[in-house]
């Protein structure tokens, strides 16, 4: 990637790596925009929804979480989704969504956390594609210390998000979300840290 010309760098992440962070900070190390709640500002407007209900589809709601259970179940069975059985609406957002960030995109450099952004920008001439992971006890510690909770609650909480990402990358791209085929650079950031993850980073773009 070259940072002295008009770049994308995109984040994929195991739940409790600290991949937003990541994100956050390099984007303000670069001086660059990080995409994250802005998309859904921008998918607000271009699909004439207020952005709570927007954001409701995004945390995951029954109907959301429903829409992936059915994906897996009909996956699974068929090994096809022809995307009309369920789910229109999850669709729909998420190719506004991504319309929405290759127009940022289009205007300037920029991080974007999640959001299957290595396949939407596969093709780019100058993207990074980062994938941050790490060992379910560094995560299971991180997020007990972050939320206050046991490490137990913190492994269910694990779980869950990590099969919704993985649902999530495969109904909506087709890809397995583990596979390292699909980045530039994975990062297991047990011996790193966020900020010695961001500074190895930095150090590679110069």
């Amino acid at each position: 990637m070259n940072k002295e010309e008009k770049f994308v760098i995109t984040i994929s992440r195991q739940f409790g790596t600290g991949g937003h962070e990541i994100g956050a900070e390099l984007a303000r190390r670069l001086g660059v925009k990080l995409l994250d709640k802005q998309i859904l500002n921008e998918v607000a407007i271009r699909v004439n929804a207020v952005e709570d209900a927007v954001e409701k589809i995004e945390m995951r709601n029954p109907l959301w979480r429903d829409d992936f259970t059915n994906f897996y179940r009909n996956y699974m069975a068929h090994a096809e989704y022809n995307g009309r059985e369920q789910g229109q609406t999850s669709h729909a957002l998420f190719r506004a969504q991504a319309d929405a960030i290759r127009r940022i995109a289009d205007r300037e450099s920029c991080v974007i956390v999640g959001r299957c952004g290595f396949h939407i920008f596969a093709n780019h001439p100058n993207a990074l594609k980062i994938f941050i992971h790490s060992s379910i006890d560094c995560r299971k510690r991180r997020i007990a210390e972050k939320y206050d909770i046991s490490e137990q609650d913190a492994a269910a909480m694990i779980v869950d998000n990590d099969y919704s990402r993985e649902l999530y990358t495969k109904t909506f791209t087709g890809s397995d979300w583990h596979d390292a085929r699909n980045y530039d650079i994975c990062i297991d950031v047990r011996n790193f840290g966020v900020n010695g993850a961001v500074d190895f980073l930095m150090n590679n773009f110069e």
